[in-house]
């Protein structure tokens, strides 16, 4: 009866406040085993209690020890095989056996920094990278709750805009900055015209393994919320949004360009063909070169009798001019 209520008080005082590494991979047995012989040096008494306040203190509420513990998915076996290293020889070797607080102390303390320097070398993890995206991968070992912490992050990540104009290539890359596991599938959605988050507004348009959605040729018709959702088997990783504006390309004047380049580069002054119909070309019919021929002597004609007509007034009057001086 009295050791059940002993082995009580020493659980609760081992389990207090706050847990530690020490309590995620030590077993309660083996600390009782551990603290049995502990004496305490100044009243020279056996108290097993002291013994787990000690412990407490150097394990539990040490933050060295805890920072330790944050390894990364898969090493919290790692972490036990370290802690059981220190911890099992002395319980082995103070079963039973009475010892000074002061042998505690040392022994504990140092099975602690070599915990430390040991599971401080084991791989790290760069934790979770906001904003969104579940990250199994960036979970760390949290010594205090005894797992592993997860990100919390939402799945779904803000809306980014993409600007295009229009006949371009458009081009939308489903990448996050946190590690994907190997079998994945991208699905690609299109939700027309809006700018939405909207699950239910989303259609499916093509779904595999490639993580860019490309357009080739942008039109208005594209306008709209592109989703990307990454799986995993049958777990929904991330979904990325992309929101596509088309800037109307300005067409005035362009057929006519276009021309005249098609022009500059084929021989004879022949343009390209218009689909289904025979190669246009820009030499003129004869009839309308005579019309312009006659146009044009005509013109000369005209501009000469009104150069001559101009001139004739002052032939005269010199003449009658010269005729009075004569007669005088």
């Amino acid at each position: 009866m009295c050791k059940s209520a002993l082995c009580l008080v020493c659980v609760s005082l081992l389990l207090g406040p706050s847990l530690s590494c020490y309590q995620c991979f030590v077993e309660v047995q083996d600390s009782l085993r551990l603290c049995w012989g502990h004496i305490v040096t100044e009243h020279n008494v056996r108290n097993v209690d002291s013994c787990f306040r000690k412990l407490d203190r150097i394990f539990n509420n040490h933050e060295r020890v805890i920072e330790a513990g944050r390894v990364g998915k898969g090493y919290d076996k790692q972490l036990k095989e370290l802690l059981d290293g220190e911890i099992l020889p002395m319980v082995e070797e103070f079963d039973k056996k009475l010892n000074n607080d002061t042998v505690y102390e040392e022994r504990l303390q140092t099975a602690a920094d070599n915990f430390i320097a040991a599971a401080s070398k084991l791989p790290r993890v760069s934790g979770c990278l906001p904003p969104c995206g579940f990250q199994s991968v960036g979970a760390v070992y949290n010594c205090i709750t005894c797992q592993y912490d997860s990100c919390e992050l939402p799945l779904d990540c803000p809306v980014k805009e993409v600007k295009a104009m229009e006949n371009s290539r458009s081009q939308m890359w489903c990448e996050v900055p946190f590690h994907l596991p190997g079998n994945i599938e991208v699905i690609w959605r299109f939700a027309e015209e809006v700018k939405t988050q909207q699950v239910d507004q989303f259609k499916e348009v093509t779904a595999g393994l490639d993580t860019l959605y490309s357009i080739p040729s942008t039109s208005l018709q594209h306008v709209g919320t592109y989703q990307c959702e990454i799986y995993s088997g049958q777990r929904s990783i991330v979904r990325l949004y992309f929101y596509l504006t088309v800037t109307p390309q300005v067409v005035a004047g362009h057929t006519e360009l276009q021309e005249i380049f098609d022009l500059s580069l084929l021989p004879g002054g022949r343009l390209l063909p218009a689909p289904g119909g025979p190669p246009h070309s820009l030499t003129p019919s004869p009839l309308l070169l005579t019309a312009c021929l006659t146009a044009l002597l005509l013109l000369l004609f005209l501009s000469m009798g009104a150069l001559y007509w101009s001139v004739l007034p002052e032939q005269t009057s010199h003449a009658e001019q010269e005729e009075e001086d004569l007669g005088l």
